[in-house]
């Protein structure tokens, strides 16, 4: 998973959400949020987004392949893929409270190789019948990787992955 034009464009060309926001942007760091609306409520929107081998888009792992995915939803749990020619490791799970909070360590994607550290948070609270889902991930590193210049394309691809896990989640047949 290389960045480059592609990502670029996939990124750019990917559905506005409802709402999106780069908060913060400096060269050693950067928060972006993404807020979704899921017709669903909490404990099925949760049953959805520990199974990211059913939303997260394919051009968004190492293998080229979503299924490869898995996420132990506990402590120490491993966002992975595992694949028959390797492995890699996104993120780790360094807290759960189901189905309400779930957060995990991971420099994603190209970041990985930058020796950043990211803090992925998802929160998912009841609207009425249906959730709200709270996407905030923060990265900070060294100021020579001008994390501001990536964190646009960041933000981006962020909306689109959990883009595709707001949608599946209020999908009737899930």
């Amino acid at each position: 998973m290389k960045p480059g034009p592609a990502l670029l464009c996939l990124a750019l060309a990917m559905p506005v959400v409802a709402h999106g926001a780069l908060l913060q942007s400096t060269a050693d760091g950067f928060v972006v949020e993404h807020r979704f609306h899921v017709a669903a409520p909490p404990a099925t929107a949760w049953q959805v987004l520990v199974h990211p081998e059913r939303w997260w888009p394919g051009d968004h792992t190492w293998s080229g392949s979503a299924t490869n995915l898995s996420l132990a939803p506990e402590a120490g749990g491993c966002f992975c893929e595992r694949w028959a020619s390797g492995s890699a490791e996104h993120g780790r799970v360094v807290q759960v409270q189901q189905p309400q909070l779930l957060r995990f360590n991971g420099a994603l994607g190209p970041l990985q190789d930058m020796a950043v550290t990211g803090v992925l948070t998802v929160t998912l609270a009841p609207a009425g019948a249906e959730t709200d889902a709270t996407v905030t991930y923060r990265v900070s590193g060294d100021a020579s990787h001008k994390l501001d210049l990536l964190a646009p394309v960041v933000d981006k691809v962020i909306g689109q992955q959990f883009g595709g896990f707001a949608s599946l989640a209020s999908r009737p047949s899930r």
